[in-house]
């Protein structure tokens, strides 16, 4: 059985990379619909050898159509996800706008596969933050083991978290940096990016934290167990795509590091590269076009009782947003035939 799949900003990178995993995953697609705006009607992208051109979202029907994968902003999903779902096509959405929602499921596959069940209310699912995204698949078995207390995480956030503009600023900087002629004041960020490290993403809120900080804290209390403290600074790095973290766990119960490390090799969604030498870890560069999050530099915390400090590497564009998405349909795809 195949599926009738609209793919929603289509020529963004996650919307490009949304269908270059359906290909690579082989997702059952009977028919395949590449919608963007009105200005990039007619664009060309592909999937898999085919190459196909954009219709206007403006004026499309979502009628008949099975699933919708959305990788636009929370303005335009604002205005169009509630009209495909209404006429049967469960979106799967990218958009931070519906994630604090009670009565739409927040997914992360490898972490709360079940909370698919209810996607009926309203025939919307949610995508979870990049940042977040990574962070709960690392800690799902390790919570499940010893019972996660608090997480203090910095993360260390690629360009292209902040989409195209992100990434050609950070080129165009880095450019201008060997051109003393060529001044690239920064635009899309608040200071310069090359050659730099921003600890700010998003707005900030009135207890000082920024709203990226926030998503984390909300999204993995609602993905894995409401009672984890989390608490969390996120930076922007010159990186074009990859997002890395440093974890600090506290946990109930002791857990020793060797038996952390057999735990994380066993789970999905996961590979352990950690060898106590030069080069024994993955870095944000190693993980570009990977469908895993990394783990690394697994070790004891000795300044509390049952704590662990961990290094996590993921793929953005992957894992923290299109691959993601594209494992909740293959997840919404089983519960429709067990349903039929």
């Amino acid at each position: 059985m195949g599926y009738r799949v609209a793919v929603v900003g289509a020529t963004g990178n996650v919307g490009r990379e949304m269908l270059n995993i359906l290909a690579e995953r082989q997702f059952p697609v009977d028919e395949l619909a590449v919608l963007a705006s009105r200005r990039s009607l007619g664009t060309e992208v592909s999937f898999g050898e085919r190459t196909l051109k954009t219709l206007d979202l403006d004026t499309f029907d979502f009628t008949g159509w099975d699933i919708a994968l959305f990788a636009v902003g929370s303005d335009a999903t604002k205005i169009y996800a509630p009209k495909a779902a209404k006429v049967g096509c469960v979106v799967i959405d990218n958009s931070s706008l519906y994630r604090y929602d009670p009565d739409i499921p927040l997914i992360v596959p490898e972490v709360n596969p079940e909370a698919v069940h209810d996607y009926a209310k309203k025939n919307i699912i949610a995508n979870p933050n990049c940042s977040t995204a990574q962070m709960v698949v690392a800690l799902k078995p390790l919570h499940d083991r010893a019972k996660v207390k608090r997480v203090v995480v910095s993360t260390y956030q690629s360009v292209s978290g902040s989409g195209a503009k992100g990434i050609d600023e950070l080129w165009d900087q880095t450019k201008a940096i060997y051109n003393p002629t060529d001044d690239k004041p920064p635009k899309t960020f608040t200071k310069q990016i090359a050659f730099n490290v921003i600890p700010h993403i998003d707005v900030f809120l009135d207890d000082g934290s920024t709203k990226e900080e926030w998503k984390m804290v909300a999204e993995t209390k609602k993905i894995v167990d409401k009672s984890i403290k989390v608490t969390a600074t996120c930076v922007r790095v010159p990186v074009f795509v990859g997002h890395a973290e440093s974890i600090n766990i506290e946990f109930e119960d002791f857990l020793d590091e060797d038996e952390a490390r057999d735990i994380l090799r066993e789970s999905p969604g996961i590979m352990v590269i950690d060898k106590r030498e030069d080069g024994g870890y993955v870095t944000p560069v190693e993980c570009v076009g990977d469908f895993a999050t990394f783990i690394s530099r697994i070790r004891q915390d000795s300044t509390i009782d049952n704590g662990l400090n961990l290094w996590c590497v993921s793929d953005n564009l992957r894992k923290g947003a299109a691959l993601n998405a594209v494992q909740i349909a293959e997840l919404l795809g089983r519960e429709i035939l067990k349903k039929g």
